[in-house]
């Protein structure tokens, strides 16, 4: 795309990521394939560390153990994915894996937390206030974790709601430009984990913070329209949203879809709707970057609640019901990526991570088109791109990181002058 610099080998020394795929059903062979191909793109680099996603089909020490016979006993960090986003490859049949190859001269430093089962607040903020010691304004910084708690029946989730005030309340005023992700295996929300620096790791999460010669720039991908006026909840504890308006939820839902409460089976809403709290006035016209969505996961015809992936609202918040539009979703695919690399105009970009709500894969949605290739078209040729399917997505919105469902989330990386 026009203005925009990638990795060249015109650039001499300066250093480039290598991006490489598998959909190979041998878990170590997809670990070697990957490997060698990322290995191929960073130019004859020494090789220093990997962010690597892995679909839920493979065993992860497996996968590791066949990219460390490619690439050496080196880091790496990322984790499960319900599938693998790059220009050469996307699919969710738990088969795809993908990862970025870091040259040794962009060493980060990895911060791993406290078990998240034990308190989820406490583990984010003993992991902010390391943060908050090793990482400015100016680094970047990648944060997974493991969303699944307990896989069920029913499964029950990391709530990022939690984990992200925890880390926010040790950033203070100037927190780092913090993107990520909760790694997922299956669409059923049933296992996860991530990987550490030196395996696979369950029930934590790990901040990677970036050399400060890194700057990342990032923008968020929506895609939901308002089905309904704004609605209070009138109860709601923990995840599960009893009552909207002193009425039972799951009915209020039903009919803003046009469905009859009676005749649901009880998983008929979940992963099609979200509750969305609009942030900034409210009497402003529609606009889609001021709306944190909240999804759907569950819902239970006999106490008319539905279960939402996180836990961050609370009785009082007005919330509208949001429905999933596919044209509007692709829309804002191409209008945001275009709006991104447009504001990099001239800017050398070394690579790009998408981190993409596993309920947006056409598989699940039922879109005509995967929204990765939308922004693949708007993104243009060479920028070495590296995304996978996630729980939940982490962004910086309205001042702070905060944890986003049913979005896309893509950042640039450039280097600083």
């Amino acid at each position: 795309m026009q203005g925009l610099q990638v990795n060249a080998p015109e650039q001499g020394h300066a250093p480039r990521v290598g991006i490489g795929e598998s959909r190979r059903t041998e878990s170590g062979a997809a670990g070697r394939e990957a490997a060698a191909r990322a290995r191929d793109g960073l130019g004859g680099q020494p090789p220093g560390w990997v962010l690597a996603f892995c679909g839920g089909r493979h065993d992860p020490e497996a996968f590791l153990a066949g990219l460390r016979a490619e690439l050496g006993e080196i880091p790496v960090v990322g984790g499960a994915a319900v599938g693998t986003i790059t220009a050469g490859l996307m699919g969710v049949s738990g088969y795809e894996c993908a990862l970025a190859l870091f040259p040794a001269t962009l060493e980060p430093r990895f911060l791993l937390s406290e078990p998240l089962c034990d308190d989820l607040h406490g583990a984010g903020l003993e992991l902010g206030r390391r943060l908050a010691a090793t990482a400015g304004p100016d680094n970047a910084v990648l944060l997974f974790y493991d969303s699944v708690h307990d896989g069920g029946p029913p499964p029950k989730l990391h709530t990022a709601s939690r984990l992200m005030d925890g880390l926010n309340a040790a950033f203070g005023d100037e927190p780092p430009m913090v993107v990520g992700a909760g790694t997922l295996q299956y669409f059923a929300l049933t296992e996860s984990y991530i990987f550490d620096g030196r395996g696979a790791a369950k029930h934590r999460a790990l901040a990677v913070v970036l050399p400060p010669g890194l700057l990342g720039t990032h923008t968020i991908m929506h895609g939901c329209v308002p089905a309904s006026a704004f609605l209070e909840i009138t109860r709601i504890e923990g995840a599960q949203v009893y009552e909207l308006d002193h009425r039972p939820a799951v009915d209020v839902l039903a009919e803003r879809v046009g469905r009859d409460p009676g005749a649901l089976l009880g998983r008929e809403l979940s992963m099609l709707l979200t509750l969305g709290e609009k942030h900034g006035d409210p009497f402003t016209p529609f606009d889609e970057t001021r709306y944190v969505n909240r999804l759907v996961i569950a819902s239970d015809t006999e106490t008319g609640a539905v279960t939402l992936f996180e836990a961050d609202y609370r009785p009082g918040t007005r919330v509208q019901v949001m429905v999933t539009d596919a044209e509007r979703l692709n829309d804002s695919v191409a209008a945001r990526t275009r709006e991104l690399v447009q504001s990099l105009a001239g800017l050398r970009v070394l690579f790009g991570l998408y981190f993409d709500c596993a309920a947006r894969a056409s598989a699940f949605s039922g879109v005509d088109r995967e929204d990765a290739e939308v922004l693949l078209e708007n993104l243009g040729p060479g920028v070495p791109l590296l995304g996978f399917y996630s729980g939940v997505e982490i962004a910086p919105l309205l001042g702070q990181p905060r944890p986003l469902d049913w979005t896309g989330v893509l950042t640039l990386f450039t280097l600083r002058e």
